[in-house]
């Protein structure tokens, strides 16, 4: 098969099942593939790695209609946040915003977290064996997965309680516009779901200008007010919606995808619960074997090269994450799970200017959860078989039913 052909089996049920037979041959095409009229794909761990880091590259630019979603985009509000936000800008507006977001988001407060991600996990382990006292089986994705990445954030961002049910539909919905082929009933869907995020922010950013905290938002909005407003208002809600959104997208499937991984790999979890397997080295080998993230684009901003590969200005690589995780001439034996692996670097959070910025608080939320989880249940166990989500893009589980044993 071509790549066009590959990418047609990819959007397929049967493609968002299990995307790596057709990754494994779109390998045999080499790094770089012709995918169409003025796009490529790119499945070759070194070339997207290559293509992340080149000035060359950006994930957007205004010369050009954005390739995945309605022709119309920016009659869209959810897509035109993105491009309001570090996730869709280059420098020098990417340069200006992540300098504020990530002196917000620094270090410190990542690692200042540990505790309180402890904590939720525990008060979460606690609720779903009171759940299953009387032996009966709990959706994981529902009841832990899900609420511990939308309590993390929510305390990140000193959010009250209350609100945090609603982020899990809207996250959900909002991401609708990173598939391929949105249509435009998810196109709507997500501009919904962000009109939502947008006002919530907006209040949000309101009450913590008049009186701030020791959070993430009031740290965003006292860096943009001292310094003659780096982030314009509309920047600002744009950032933080889209760093609530991918947090929650993101370890929430960390969670579910690991979790099936340790039921596939029994020995795993074993080796985990006693220790003899890294947490951390655990959770990178997931985030190389199924990541969250499977595709991203990036445009030629100029005349480019992948991998020797011409790239005029203005055509489009769509990088294949997941493929590159699995290249053979990476990693040996590719597609066998094995966390004592050295040297797992997945390409799943990026790399150079836009390497995800909550990367570290997911490496962190996912060895802290799954340490929990083994320690308190160490038997835990699947009770019937799991449903993925029919996505290809952000890929993970909509229910995952399990018994505590």
């Amino acid at each position: 098969m071509d790549a066009n052909e590959i990418l047609g089996e990819l959007l397929t049920p049967e493609g968002r099942d299990n995307p790596y037979p057709h990754y494994a041959a779109a390998h045999g095409l080499g790094p770089v593939a012709p995918l169409g009229d003025q796009l490529w794909m790119v499945p070759g761990y070194d070339a997207i790695n290559q293509t992340l880091r080149a000035t060359e590259f950006g994930p957007w630019d205004d010369r050009y209609n954005r390739l995945f979603t309605a022709a119309e985009w920016k009659l869209h509000p959810s897509v035109i946040a993105l491009t309001n936000s570090i996730l869709d800008t280059n420098p020098p507006d990417h340069t200006r915003m992540r300098d504020v977001m990530a002196r917000a988001f620094s270090a410190r407060r990542v690692a200042a977290l540990e505790p309180m991600i402890r904590t939720i996990a525990r008060d979460l382990l606690d609720e779903m064996a009171d759940a299953t006292s009387d032996g009966s089986s709990v959706d994981f994705m529902d009841r832990f997965a899900f609420n511990l990445s939308v309590g993390v954030v929510g305390e990140l961002f000193g959010m009250p309680k209350e609100d945090w049910p609603r982020f899990k539909q809207l996250a959900n919905d909002w991401t609708l516009v990173f598939e391929v082929t949105p249509t435009e009933e998810d196109t709507a869907i997500a501009d919904t779901a962000y009109a939502e995020f947008e006002k919530y922010f907006q209040d949000l950013v309101a009450k913590r200008r008049s009186d701030p905290g020791d959070d993430l938002v009031s740290a965003v909005v006292q860096i943009t007010d001292q310094e003659n407003a780096p982030l314009t208002a509309e920047e600002l809600v744009c950032n933080l919606g889209v760093v609530l959104a991918a947090g929650i997208e993101t370890t929430t499937h960390i969670f579910g995808n690991g979790l099936n991984l340790l039921f596939q790999n029994p020995d795993v979890a074993a080796g985990l619960h006693a220790k003899e397997i890294q947490a951390d080295n655990f959770v990178e080998e997931v985030l190389r074997f199924d990541s969250p993230v499977q595709l991203i684009a990036r445009v030629a901003r100029e005349d480019a090269e992948i991998a020797g590969t011409r790239i005029p200005m203005g055509e489009w690589a769509l990088l294949a994450l997941g493929a590159g995780n699995r290249d053979p001439k990476r990693y040996k034996d590719p597609d066998r799970f094995d966390p004592t692996r050295t040297a797992i670097q997945p390409v799943s959070m990026g790399a150079g200017i836009h390497h995800c910025l909550g990367a570290p608080l997911a490496r962190l939320e996912g060895t802290v959860a799954f340490t929990e989880l083994l320690e308190r249940f160490p038997n835990i166990a699947p009770a019937g078989e799991p449903t993925r989500r029919d996505r290809l893009t952000i890929r993970g589980y909509e229910n995952l039913p399990v018994t505590l044993n």
